[in-house]
């Protein structure tokens, strides 16, 4: 049986559900920074360095959520239990160490939605299955450091995404009930996590998103397509 999409709920029940939170948690890549050209660039190199052909950025750009699992399975057709994968995922995330926000930048819109944020003294911070070695020097160079309440990483407690122990350490770390947090993502396995830890969930339409299901099949309770409507959502938090 197919999955059909889950209902969108009206406004008068977005503020309901919404507005009760104080907390925000964002994942990283998709939903806060377009980092999918520093991440194909990566994987690019490799496929230069092996005499093969750039594969085009939109054809990769889906994958982006997924990391580096995402894109060498894009550029190489491979996956975590081939041969030769780990020692690829190495090569990859050196590669992507050595050019880590050339050409990354928040999505438009994002800043002036954290600015409201912190105005409003709502908490908020990320969540990403992004490697801690990554992560820090990226949300640094973003300007976000400074800003975020808490940065968790993929591997900052031993389960990643879709598992919700990551969200659940970062609500401790807001000193929150996770119910009176919303997490937003781009990747089903953020809804997933976020569904699990008993967030609220946003699905990010705007972000990646992968190419299986699209974001209105993820049964997160919301969906927005870009920043500016994740803004207008998020509008009632205090």
């Amino acid at each position: 049986m197919s999955q059909q999409p889950t209902p969108q709920p009206e406004l008068t029940d977005r503020v309901a559900s919404i507005g009760l939170c104080r907390g925000v948690l964002f994942d990283l890549d998709g939903t806060l920074a377009d980092t999918a050209p520093d991440l194909v660039a990566a994987v690019n190199k490799m496929r230069a360095d092996r005499g093969l052909d750039m594969v085009p950025l939109d054809t990769l750009r889906p994958l982006a959520s997924a990391g580096a699992r995402g894109l060498i399975g894009g550029a190489f057709g491979i996956g975590p239990d081939d041969q030769g994968y780990a020692s690829m995922r190495e090569e990859f995330l050196a590669n992507y160490e050595a050019d880590l926000c050339i050409e990354t930048t928040l999505f438009p819109g994002i800043d002036e939605l954290l600015d409201v944020l912190d105005a409003r003294n709502v908490r908020w911070g990320i969540v990403t299955n992004k490697v801690g070695r990554l992560t820090m020097p990226l949300v640094e160079q973003l300007g976000l450091a400074s800003r975020a309440a808490c940065v968790v990483s993929g591997d900052t407690t031993p389960h990643s995404k879709p598992h919700p122990a990551p969200l659940l350490h970062a609500a401790e770390s807001l000193a929150m009930r996770p119910e009176r947090i919303v997490y937003i993502g781009d990747d089903l396995r953020d809804v997933q996590a976020g569904f699990a830890a008993g967030m609220i969930t946003v699905a990010a339409a705007y972000g990646y998103c992968g190419t299986d299901l699209p974001p209105a099949m993820w049964h997160a309770q919301h969906v927005v397509d870009s920043p500016q409507q994740l803004q207008q959502l998020l509008h009632d938090l205090r």
